[in-house]
């Protein structure tokens, strides 16, 4: 069998990118407070994300707790989060000092159960952070009706939207990404982006040592830290935006042909986004992986078999009731049986072709036969 090449990434760097570095490193202007790379990309992404206003920070962990903390969250507080998730989710919880509850996720599509949530949600309860998980936006509606804020983690949604409307501007506030492997990348970073123009006065001081947006530069009138994005990581960031759609629009037709091509593979399909979902990113593809159609071997002989065909998938994520600092409130059997049945496929393997996907399928066929004669 002739096995795929699968795609790097990040991919190579443009033109304009090489050009945009070259013109902060002889500005000699480097940092956000002297040079304007980093606010002009701050409001071009949150105007693409339908926010009125964003603010960058040095990663997207960083990002959620400064989202929480602008929101009021602190000592004895209590954060719900889906416990299929990455464990920054309750990290960043812990920085803002308060406790990370983890709330079971839906059967079907693995994002954050809002019943789950509402059975948890209690006098302590000062926000919910659910996650776009893979790049499908969670059912952020169900969600605000409980009543605490709604922070999204879109860290895998750049360009995602729910209902027409876009990851971004479902909640009181959100939370993307630029790690390596994100859709946007530029090694590290992250924004928030909110609507509020409260909200938003409390990140930039948060983010910039405490000092006020019309402030001295040694006026510090509240508590804050220096956790401001560099302008090489906006000038890298910047003309990604035009790019976003194209590398969307080919997961997705990827992820079409994936889907089709499972379909003669028993016991291996595709999970579905949730209801609502009208664009999904696919920063990564979920597969349910069904031990019994593979001779009853675990997932972990599956991924290894996979990997020997040139398949190198991924096994996703550990439920967060494992984690020893998150609230054990309620028991998650559905985040923790997908420790077991669960795979991904990827950003990368995404950005191969139709052909590669069929080739991703014709692999499990092989493996299947191996595991079942």
């Amino acid at each position: 069998m002739n096995r795929p090449q699968w795609p790097a990434w990040p991919p190579p760097a443009t033109d304009e990118q090489r050009r945009a570095l070259l013109r902060v490193l002889d500005s000699g202007r480097w940092g956000a407070t002297d040079g304007t790379e980093t606010r002009d990309f701050a409001a071009a992404f949150a105007a693409r994300v339908g926010a009125a206003h964003g603010v960058c920070t040095v990663n997207g962990t960083v990002a959620l707790f400064l989202a929480l903390r602008a929101l009021g969250v602190g000592p004895g507080d209590e954060v719900i989060v889906p416990a299929y998730t990455f464990v920054a989710s309750a990290t960043a919880v812990v920085l803002a000092g308060a406790v990370p509850v983890a709330a079971d996720v839906r059967e079907d599509t693995l994002h954050l159960d809002p019943e789950a949530v509402r059975r948890l949600v209690g006098p302590r309860t000062k926000a919910v952070m659910p996650v776009h998980l893979a790049g499908a936006p969670a059912d952020t509606e169900a969600l605000r009706g409980l009543g605490p804020a709604v922070v999204e983690d879109a860290a895998q949604a750049h360009g995602a939207a729910r209902h027409g409307r876009p990851a971004g501007s479902l909640g009181d506030a959100a939370c993307f990404s630029f790690q390596s492997s994100k859709a946007m990348t530029a090694g590290e970073g992250g924004i928030v982006v909110t609507d509020d123009r409260r909200t938003y006065e409390r990140l930039w001081a948060l983010h910039n040592v405490g000092r006020r947006p019309d402030g001295g530069w040694y006026e510090h009138p509240e508590l804050g830290w220096n956790l401001r994005m560099t302008e090489f990581q906006a000038a890298l960031l910047h003309p990604q935006l035009a790019l976003l759609d194209g590398g969307t629009d080919h997961r997705a037709a990827c992820a079409g042909a994936l889907a089709a091509a499972l379909g003669e593979v028993r016991g291996l399909a595709l999970v579905p986004p949730p209801p609502g979902t009208t664009r999904h990113t696919w920063h990564l593809a979920m597969l349910r992986y069904d031990p019994r159609a593979f001779g009853g071997r675990p997932k972990s002989a599956f991924l290894k078999a996979m990997a020997a065909e040139g398949v190198p998938l991924d096994p996703g994520y550990r439920s967060l009731t494992r984690v020893p600092y998150v609230g054990d409130a309620a028991p998650c059997p559905v985040a923790e049986a997908a420790e077991d049945t669960v795979v991904w496929v990827r950003q990368a393997l995404l950005m191969a072709d139709e052909a590669a996907m069929e080739a991703v399928a014709r692999a499990a066929l092989s493996v299947q036969r191996a595991f079942t004669r």
